[in-house]
């Protein structure tokens, strides 16, 4: 992980599905959880995905906070 990645999470919408044009932030955690179950997108979109549900299953959604406020 990059700082960048903590970046694209508050400014990147998701591009399909359900939840498309929320940002990747935002997404609800079992969105993120079945994706975890399912599988990530093999892409970078994938990979941030994944590092949301790391953030969000481990309770560090306030270390997004700083970024929000940019934004």
């Amino acid at each position: 992980m990059n700082p960048q990645d903590l970046e694209r999470l508050v400014t990147l919408k998701m591009p399909f599905g359900k939840y498309a044009g929320r940002v990747i932030a935002d997404l609800p955690g079992p969105y993120l959880a079945w994706f975890a179950r399912e599988g990530f997108p093999k892409s970078e979109l994938g990979r941030l995905l994944q590092l949301m549900h790391e953030i969000d299953h481990n309770g560090l959604n306030d270390l997004l906070a700083p970024l929000r406020r940019g934004h």
